[in-house]
């Protein structure tokens, strides 16, 4: 359908198809994206990306949540953040909290 102007109007299926999640590259930008609007603790990265059953995506982000000094006894934590197939926030949750300076068990 053309606008007055010359411009075309996108359909409903065109405008959906271009919001859902191209890649991991992209899940994982989007989940760190919607984590950092409700948290606002500073990121760290992204430490796994998969597909969930239903199409959507499910993003482990880490995360600063109190800086201290010396840094290696800063306090990070891992949220798992669930994305649908589109890339919209369907949940989050902090799944580990953890010193900088410890190993993994």
């Amino acid at each position: 359908m053309t606008e007055p102007g010359g411009r075309r109007r996108r359909s409903t299926s065109t405008t959906t198809r271009e919001r859902d999640v191209r890649d991991a590259r992209d899940a994982a930008r989007r989940a760190a994206d919607a984590l950092s609007e409700l948290i606002r603790h500073h990121l760290e990265g992204v430490s796994a990306v998969c597909r969930s059953e239903d199409g959507g995506w499910i993003v482990n982000v880490d995360v600063l949540e109190v800086a201290r000094i010396p840094d290696t006894t800063s306090l990070l934590a891992t949220y798992e953040v669930e994305l649908d197939p589109a890339g919209d926030l369907v949940q989050y949750r902090r799944i580990a909290r953890y010193r900088r300076g410890a190993q993994d068990q």
